[in-house]
């Protein structure tokens, strides 16, 4: 097909170059960033943009009848008039639904006692006439009088923070254009605190707004001035009696806490920053409940006096088997989110026996969670479940009565027998003896002989696991043939934190190797062969993608690298970047650390890039991106198309109203799912 195209489009070359720790860098493509960033008008770099971006659709046009058909499966698989469970807090049970056709929620409340339903937000309206619009945060006043509303409207990620009285309807005032995160009430209603991101797109600081003054005269309550990588954080706890106030990077943090009641108290530190020490903070009983990494690898839970905070008494010791990720501190239970083997399980610890109840579920494989409880006092605590082959279930879980009841089960308008389809998990062997967990899906029939296609997905960045939880879009491949797997690679947390240090700074190949080893294991296990995978990664996963075309390009049938962290590094040494200061204590800093700089150098995808054949690749950017800003993905298919020995496919599609996430309507973003789909089975010449 990619015969039938006119000609690709060819970025000028326009050699600069720089000298670090003695090695020389040449880049080519360095003017494709825009002096002006994040405003995007140089007119030769949007030419380029756009001149991609018209190639993508001249090979989009002859396929668009299997697009239509694939989107359609894939809507056919939603429920038009989809809601949510309603959630209680305070006197009001709240939720959300989809009108049918709509691409967006409205957002209703009705009191507890009962009355009639009320309309607070209707994203379809908020939308109207944008191309671009994402609800960040919504968070309630304790009275139920107002709404603290977060809404980005170009996928820039600079939120605007209204007020909307809840009585009338009506926005009161806008505090911020700049705000991040997520809002926190005064216990009066009368105040909100909030995050503000700077010019270089990080949350630095913390601040009070009372309504009705002035929004320029908010005042700062706290502001991160020591390390220009960390970033600002709020919340409450889940008793509501402390606002708690965060700052740190992916290895270090610290907490504050003011009382709710009264915001503008000096913030009290809990234990000052030490380096690679993490803790997050809850509150319950007068004590803090305290999640800490400080003496063990998988965390342990200790407790402390809010008049003596650094002093801190264990609770829940740390395991080699058990990483706990997670601590909330409800009446009658500290609530222990864990993972064990790779596998969730929820616990509820009683406070004064100190025993601990697993919340019983029965597959082998699967994702559970805490769901949404605002309450402190919930009369039981509402989860969320799926596995590869069990469609998304929120639970209530009575912990008197130890008994699940099922709220929901996403429904699958178009049919779906999950007796059909057959899910393993598989511990395959790494280059260097480790067992990487990989989580597969196929329909039954499928033939492990190597001669049907496979799906290969992965993150491995930051300690975020990639959970076996299921997609009804992924249906659309299963059906065809396709055998869908997510590998577990070292970087994420599938197997605890040792997992995730496994993969960042001096280790970082394991995850390129895991990856690639994964697929290697998966063809002697029968389910490919090398040339008929398709992979897939976005962001940090999207580096992953541009490691494993340039060491193994043979294993790939097709490549899909959404807003991939590419030009390594470029944006490693550059500390006016919104992420790079935060990113050096993962990937080690270039500036300062030859070991580090040699590392960075030895795996940039964009800096390896070298003459070969690749496979074909679909590659997406977002212009309005603070996080992969797009000049990385733009700079790489350029000079890939300039290196690459090949007639494959290589595209790509930049969204020019976007940001990191892509398109955020839920047709617009299936469609975009339509069109990866499409790509993939083009590619791998599954027939229709």
């Amino acid at each position: 097909m990619s015969n039938q195209l006119p000609s690709p489009p060819k970025a000028d070359v326009r050699p600069t170059s720089f000298e670090r720790h003695g090695i020389k860098v040449t880049d080519d493509y360095a003017w494709l960033r825009d002096a002006g960033y994040p405003k995007v008008d140089d007119q030769p770099v949007l030419d380029y943009l756009k001149a991609e971006n018209a190639y993508f659709e001249a090979w989009k046009k002859p396929h668009e009848k299997l697009s239509d058909t694939l989107f359609e499966e894939l809507k056919g698989r939603q429920k038009e008039d989809d809601s949510s469970v309603p959630v209680r807090q305070g006197d009001h049970l709240y939720w959300w639904a989809f009108k049918p056709g709509a691409q967006y929620r409205q957002w209703y409340r009705k009191p507890v006692a009962g009355g009639a339903d009320q309309l607070i937000l209707d994203e379809v309206r908020e939308a109207e006439g944008k191309e671009y619009f994402r609800l960040g945060a919504m968070e309630m006043s304790p009275d139920g009088r107002f709404a603290a509303i977060l809404a980005d409207d170009d996928g820039s990620e600079r939120f605007k923070l209204k007020i909307r009285d809840l009585a009338t309807g009506k926005d009161l005032e806008t505090v911020t254009a700049v705000g991040i995160g997520s809002p926190v009430w005064s216990a009066d209603s009368k105040a909100v605190l909030f995050t503000e991101v700077n010019d270089n797109w990080r949350s630095y600081r913390a601040r009070y707004h009372r309504l009705g003054d002035d929004p320029k005269n908010a005042r700062t309550i706290y502001e991160e001035t020591k390390d220009k990588g960390f970033s600002v954080g709020l919340d409450k706890s889940q008793d509501e009696s402390l606002i708690l106030i965060s700052t740190g990077d992916n290895r270090t943090s610290e907490v504050r806490f003011v009382p709710a009641a009264n915001p503008l108290a000096e913030p009290v530190l809990i234990s000052p920053r030490k380096e690679n020490r993490l803790y997050e903070v809850d509150a319950a009983h007068g004590r803090l409940w305290i999640l800490t990494n400080d003496n063990y690898i998988n965390f342990r839970v200790a407790s402390a006096d809010p008049k003596n905070p650094g002093e801190w008494s264990e609770v829940v010791p740390g395991s080699e088997r058990t990483y706990i990720r997670g601590v909330t501190a409800f009446r009658n239970h500290l609530a222990l989110t864990t993972r064990v083997d790779g596998l969730d399980q929820l616990l509820l610890r009683d406070y004064q026996t100190g025993q601990s109840e697993r919340i019983p579920f029965t597959e082998a494989s699967y994702s559970a969670g805490l769901g949404s409880n605002p309450e402190f006092d919930p009369p039981a605590y509402r989860l969320s479940y799926s596995s590869m082959v069990t469609p998304a279930t929120v639970y209530d879980y009575d912990p008197k009565a130890k008994k699940l009841t099922t709220l929901k089960v996403q429904q699958i308008p178009s049919g779906y027998d999950p007796s059909q389809y057959v899910t393993e998990r598989l511990m395959l062997p790494a280059r260097d003896g480790k067992k990487v967990p990989v989580s597969v899906v196929y329909k039954k029939g499928y033939r492990k002989d190597g001669s049907q296609p496979l799906f290969l997905y992965a993150y491995g960045a930051y300690g975020y696991a990639m959970p076996p939880s299921f997609s009804s879009a992924r249906l659309s491949l299963l059906d065809r043939g396709f055998a869908y797997a997510i590998a577990h690679i070292r970087g994420g947390d599938d197997l605890g934190y040792g997992w995730y240090l496994d993969g960042t700074a001096k280790n970082r190949w394991n995850t390129f190797h895991d990856f690639v080893d994964a697929a290697k294991g998966l063809n002697a296990a029968g389910f490919a062969r090398p040339g008929r995978i398709a992979a897939q990664g976005g962001s940090a996963g999207g580096k992953l993608m541009g490691v494993v075309v340039n060491t193994n390009p043979e294993l790939w049938g097709a490549v899909i690298a959404d807003v991939p962290f590419v030009d390594v590094i470029n944006t490693m040494l550059d500390d006016t970047l919104p992420l790079t200061p935060g990113e050096w204590p993962v990937w080690g800093n270039p500036i300062t650390d030859p070991d580090a700089f040699k590392l960075l150098l030895s795996y940039s995808p964009y800096d390896n890039v070298k003459r070969q054949a690749y496979p074909p690749m679909l590659v997406t950017a977002g212009l309005n991106d603070p996080r992969v800003t797009y000049w990385e993905p733009a700079k790489w298919v350029a000079r890939l198309r300039a290196n690459k020995t090949d007639q494959n496919l290589l595209m790509l599609k930049t969204n020019m109203g976007a940001g990191h996430g892509g398109k955020s309507g839920r047709w617009d973003s299936l469609k975009e799912v339509a069109e990866d789909y499409t790509f993939v089975l083009t590619q791998l010449g599954v027939a229709e």
